[in-house]
């Protein structure tokens, strides 16, 4: 009996490990698969899945991608001019290089992706998330960026010229040499952001939320340039060899 009893202990034992091992394996399966159900081969379109695709060196331009999943997806040196992205998940998607003139990214999930040196002129970037981001050298100017969140990124050389910049937070962002001329920053958030040689030459900050006379100091403006109740114009400004 004794010896029975130690033949079914085993046999269970046997039943437990293969359940262990078949779970350890379909775990790996998973993970080795890629993003669930991702459409790699699948045409541009709206709510296409494309997460973690190669989509570089693309001309995608005027496609609607609008509520597409596109996390991770590597459209680094593509011409996504006048494309729509709104409500699209893009977490970690890459678009170093690429073109996004025009494009349609109203309210888009753009956290941690990687931009540097992308053209975004004329983009409609409003209440969109792009905090967390690369985005040193990119290009800016003339987009509606109204409530975006930019906070905790690298926007160093990035140029924001011409932008409507209202509501947009930059807290922790890193603003070194970006270039605000032009742009409205009305109740815009600036609080513990990095502003070394900033271009704020005949910016209008009277309204923004959380800057300090010590990036002013750091920042180059002009006699133009407006600034809150109790700050002052440093002796430093203007600065010189700035271009």
């Amino acid at each position: 009996m004794k010896n029975r009893g130690n033949q079914v202990r085993s046999r269970a034992q046997d039943t437990t490990c293969a359940a262990v091992t078949a779970l350890l394996l379909g775990s790996l399966t998973v993970l080795w698969s890629g993003p669930a159900h991702a459409e790699c081969s699948s045409p541009p379109e709206p709510g296409v899945n494309w997460s973690g695709c190669e989509k570089e060196r693309l001309r995608l331009n005027g496609s609607n991608l609008s509520r597409a999943k596109l996390e991770r997806t590597d459209f680094g040196g593509s011409d996504l001019s006048r494309v729509t992205f709104t409500d699209a998940l893009m977490t970690g998607a890459n678009f170093a290089r690429a073109r996004l003139h025009d494009a349609d990214l109203t309210k888009a999930q753009m956290s941690k992706v990687e931009a540097p040196r992308a053209d975004f002129r004329g983009a409609d970037l409003k209440g969109a998330d792009l905090s967390k981001s690369e985005m040193s050298r990119a290009d800016l100017s003339e987009t509606d960026l109204h409530g975006a969140d930019l906070s905790k990124s690298e926007l160093g050389r990035t140029s924001f010229r011409e932008s409507d910049l209202t509501d947009v937070t930059f807290r922790f962002a890193n603003l070194a040499r970006a270039d605000f001329r032009g742009a409205t920053l009305t109740n815009a958030e600036l609080g513990m952001s990095h502003t070394y040689l900033t271009r704020i030459e005949g910016t209008d900050l009277k309204s923004v939320k959380g800057l300090s006379q010590s990036q002013v100091n750091l920042a180059c403006g002009n006699g133009e340039t407006e600034l809150p109740e109790g700050l002052k114009r440093p002796d430093s400004w203007p600065c010189k060899h700035l271009d």
